[in-house]
């Protein structure tokens, strides 16, 4: 590498942005103690994290007694060895975090990339970007990282060229809180994934990196067992990425004025009936309520096609699914399903504890109680019969407002 860095800064900096360096390793003995030797220009706060390594690894790390080592065995996984590093740094108060992996290809020098950009990005998650078209990049890495950002990009709505990097800088202390799901290379993902929802900004850096020719390369990643398990991943937040992140994302990006827009050109500026347009309302909450998640939308706007019911209607109806309401949707055909059926409703959470947590242990206990099938039955039924009553609630609102009020309560809103 040509460019000269100047330690002694970096030092300063790192300390003044309190940042440490998380090392995480298993069986690295070839290139453990170069890579320890280079960051120690940078900063004496290094985690390692011996994820059960098998050879001298341990031997080679009893020469830093000065530096945090935590030690396990047997291996568990790169994403557990990352939770602990990450865990170990939110506890001793450090406000960020640099992961670099121990194999031999990152540079630690590229430390000050990252550094240069917190100062401008405060409170990012930074990864370090490879240039994947560089002479002896595994194929398997090229498709890997292909296929992750892809996923990345559908989840977030953000486009990232090097999903997969470990050469990153995470905002530790604002990623309290966070749950994961991981325990191997996928974490890195998972763990991008859940911050990017979380509206912490995920930024690309650009970075060096170096892969050996050959059997001298040093990789513990497993082609068809870890893509299964980012498959499997990618299973685990799309649902999440459906029902949640993108509505989220949606209604924050929605302004008053777009939304009175909307009424006054859909309701206001056509030549449909009062009936129709209320048929329409009542006709997307339908839709927004049925056990159909995550096809509520789509399945909306084909049948109102064939139905002859004005799309932007009933798609604006059917956003009655969106995340705050999907607690209340969930209990309301619940209890009118155990109402139904004579189920006794005194053990069902009352309408004052309904929030998302409590809603999360609600499901979680039926599902996990030995009655599943009951309860599913219970909630299927009550919720075709719930949905119709709003439906009929909503249109019969609808057909009010526009029939008696008119025009003039809805332009009285602009």
């Amino acid at each position: 590498m040509s460019t000269i860095v100047d330690y002694e800064l970096y030092r300063k900096k790192m300390n003044a942005l309190n940042c440490c360096v998380i090392i995480p390793t298993y069986n690295n003995e070839q290139t453990i103690s170069e890579l320890i030797t280079d960051v120690l220009k940078f900063t004496n706060d290094i985690i390692i994290v011996n994820d059960g390594a098998t050879d001298k690894t341990s031997e080679i790390l009893k020469r830093y007694p000065t530096l945090q080592i935590i030690s396990y065995s047997p291996n568990r996984g790169k994403g557990i060895a990352l939770r602990k590093g990450i865990k170990a740094t939110q506890e001793k108060g450090f406000r960020y975090a640099i992961t670099i992996d121990s194999d031999g290809q990152h540079f630690a020098d590229d430390i000050s990339i990252f550094i240069d950009t917190i100062e401008l990005e405060p409170d990012s998650l930074l990864i370090g970007a490879r240039n994947l078209n560089q002479e002896n990049m595994p194929k398997k890495n090229t498709f890997g990282n292909k296929f992750s950002n892809f996923w990345f990009a559908l989840f977030t709505g953000k486009n990232l060229p090097d999903t997969q990097s470990g050469y990153r800088l995470y905002p530790i202390q604002k990623m309290k809180g966070l749950r994961y799901f991981t325990s191997k290379y996928e974490f890195e993902i998972e763990v991008s994934v859940k911050a990017a929802w979380r509206e912490i900004p995920v930024l690309a850096v650009p970075i060096n990196v170096f892969y050996a020719e050959g059997e001298k390369r040093i990789s513990h990643f497993r082609p068809f067992k870890d893509f299964t398990r980012i498959s499997l991943l990618n299973t685990y937040l799309f649902f999440p990425a459906l029902l949640w992140y993108k509505p989220i994302r949606i209604i924050k990006n929605f302004k008053i004025k777009d939304i009175k827009a909307l009424l006054k050109k859909y309701f206001l500026n056509t030549n449909e009936s009062v009936i129709r347009k209320s048929a329409g309302v009542a006709f997307g909450v339908f839709m927004g309520i049925i056990p159909i998640w995550g096809f509520q939308f789509l399945s909306a706007l084909v049948i109102a096609h064939f139905l002859k019911l004005n799309k932007a209607i009933v798609g604006l109806a059917a956003q009655i699914s969106v995340p705050p309401m999907i607690p209340f949707l969930l209990f309301g055909s619940l209890r009118t399903g155990q109402w139904l059926l004579g189920r006794d409703l005194s053990e069902t959470i009352s309408t004052d504890q309904l929030n998302l947590e409590t809603t999360k242990q609600l499901l979680h206990e039926y599902l996990f109680s030995g009655k599943v099938v009951q309860h599913l039955y219970e909630y299927l039924l009550g919720s075709i019969v719930f949905a119709s009553a709003m439906a009929i609630l909503f249109g019969t609102i609808a057909y009010i407002v526009l029939k008696i009020a008119g025009n003039k309560v809805l332009v009285s809103t602009e």
